[in-house]
This record gives structure tokens, C-alpha cells and sequence, in this order.
């Protein structure tokens, strides 16, 4: 069972402020929320496989490929402005900043 205390030192650990009435009602909330959880205890799931997602999923992987890079040249032909290798662009911090 939750106690205020353990609401007051959630809600400092949370950052947050409750006035007396709230923290009463949030209590009241968190225990319910407990209570309905000690609800599942009462099921059997000796015979159920855990888990990981409601879904059957799988990974589906791909080989890795080498693949040829050498595009640098075309691609720069798209840039507004480029020196050697890399795309010239507009300074925009001011370092004296």
C-alpha cells in the first residue's frame, strides 16, 4: 500500500508539487492502480510463453554489400559551392560569441 510519504518523496524525486487534497487522491489512485495489478497475480500462466511483443515479429536481415562510392564527383556538382572533396557552406556560428 502507498502511503502519503512515499507520494511526497515521489513527488520530490519527480520535481513536482501537490497540495494536500491532490496527494490524498493520488494515493488513493496509486493503490488502486496496485490493487488492480494484484489482480494478475491471481491468474495461471503456467502455461503461457512469455512475451516480447503481442505481434510475431522477425528481423529481417540483409547481407552486407560493398558498394562503389566513388559518386563524390556528381554529387558535388549539386552543391551551390564545394572546394576539393566537401561542400562549401555559409559560416554560421560567430566564435567571438
Amino acid at each position: 500500500m502507498v502511503t502519503k510519504n512515499e507520494v511526497d518523496k515521489i513527488a520530490l524525486l519527480s520535481r513536482l508539487e501537490f497540495k494536500e487534497e491532490e496527494k490524498e487522491i493520488i494515493t488513493q489512485k496509486f493503490n488502486s492502480v496496485i490493487e488492480t495489478m494484484k489482480k494478475l497475480d491471481e491468474l495461471d500462466t503456467q502455461n503461457v510463453e512469455p512475451l516480447t511483443h503481442v505481434l510475431p515479429m522477425k528481423n529481417i536481415f540483409r547481407e552486407d554489400e560493398k558498394v562503389d562510392s566513388s559518386l563524390r564527383e556528381e554529387i558535388l556538382k549539386n552543391a551551390p559551392k564545394s572546394s576539393e572533396k566537401l561542400f562549401k557552406v555559409p559560416k554560421v556560428i560567430n566564435q567571438n560569441e
